[in-house]
């Protein structure tokens, strides 16, 4: 794996700071994703280790 999963452009409709908006470099979103995505595969682990093949919120 390795492609970004996240959306610029919710990135942009979120990124604010008392309710500014500020700007989002480019590399912000695939760092983003990174991080996303080793949670995601954590969280796969979680499941299956409880012998479950549903990733569920308690897995986070």
């Amino acid at each position: 794996m390795g492609s970004d999963i996240i959306v610029h452009s919710k990135i942009k409709e979120y990124a604010k700071y008392e309710g500014k908006p500020l700007n989002v470099a480019g590399d912000f979103a695939p760092a983003l994703s990174k991080k996303v995505i080793a949670m995601i595969e954590e969280a796969s682990k979680r499941a299956k280790l409880n012998g479950r093949n549903t990733v569920m919120g308690k897995d986070i």
